[in-house]
């Protein structure tokens, strides 16, 4: 089974209090609040709609709801950090208040951005850049004392793909978290989730490699997350766009399960969960 490459693997999070157990691989459904996300489907435009994703993704079996209210697409349009507190905060109140069991983490680099979140009801604080954006984040976290997940990528969306040279990617991306790691549980953050970066100053056949070589990041004893959902590694090789990469998706969330994924960041709740559902009952004995 999968479960058996996971060494000594922190499955657990502590959040806000309580206990959630990740030894079983739990769904992250995405909740856009940006008008130009890659995913023209996922764009959310108002509060009444932000709240039927919500539900949508609670009642399909998601266990964290992911906002985002900054578009980390290349060329995607600048959103100012007031901008992205004022989509975000009032979101994050109104699904506290209809489904107070859900957990919300918030996609942002932005400390304040983050700390407003939370302050506001949200859980964990999902960056992409891994503190490298703000360099307030990792001590904002720290205060918070709330999860964090932190993605491997190298310069900004903007000039991430001209940064795709590495000596050797799997080892350059251990050093690259193990740093990080080190340097938050220096802060007292013991909850830690890792997002190899799929997608993020990566090469096509390098995202594939990094999907091959993913349980090699079970050295680092921490959960991971995978995010592959309709991104261009699917579509740039079977053809289409983002529409046509369900398929897709489900295929490579599979292999994510079985290289040891905890967590699945996904725009299609019901199709993940059904996956999980099915790796499962194939791995038990």
């Amino acid at each position: 089974m999968a479960k058996d490459t996971f060494l000594n693997r922190k499955t657990t999070l502590n959040v806000k209090g309580r206990i959630t157990d990740l030894s079983s691989p739990s769904v992250m459904g995405i909740l856009n609040l940006t008008d130009d996300s890659f995913y023209s489907n996922s764009r959310i435009s108002s509060l009444e709609l932000a709240l039927q994703r919500a539900e949508t993704i609670i009642n399909e079996g998601g266990k964290f709801i992911d906002i985002g209210a900054y578009s980390s697409r290349p060329g995607a349009i600048d959103v100012t950090e007031r901008q992205e507190i004022d989509r975000i905060v009032p979101v994050v109140e109104s699904i506290t208040k209809s489904y107070p069991d859900v957990l919300i983490s918030i996609d942002t680099f932005r400390a304040k951005v983050a700390r407003f979140a939370i302050e506001a009801g949200a859980h964990i604080i999902n960056d992409i850049a891994a503190g490298n954006m703000d360099e307030a984040m990792f001590q904002t976290v720290a205060s918070l004392k709330v999860p964090y997940i932190m993605m491997h990528m190298r310069g900004t969306p903007q000039t991430m793909q001209q940064h795709t040279d590495y000596n050797h990617l799997m080892l350059d991306m251990i050093s690259y978290f193990s740093v990080k790691v080190d340097e938050l549980k220096n802060l007292g953050v013991n909850d830690i989730i890792l997002d190899p970066g799929f997608g993020f100053a990566k090469t096509l056949e390098q995202n594939y490699e990094v999907l091959r070589h993913m349980s090699d990041l079970d050295i680092l004893e921490l959960p991971i997350l995978a995010g592959l959902s309709r991104k261009s590694m699917i579509y740039k090789f079977l053809g289409g766009g983002p529409e046509q990469a369900l398929n897709g998706t489900t295929t490579l969330n599979t292999i994510a399960l079985l290289k040891g994924a905890n967590i699945l960041r996904v725009h299609d709740v019901k199709a993940a969960v059904e996956c999980i559902a099915l790796v499962t009952k194939m791995q038990q004995q």
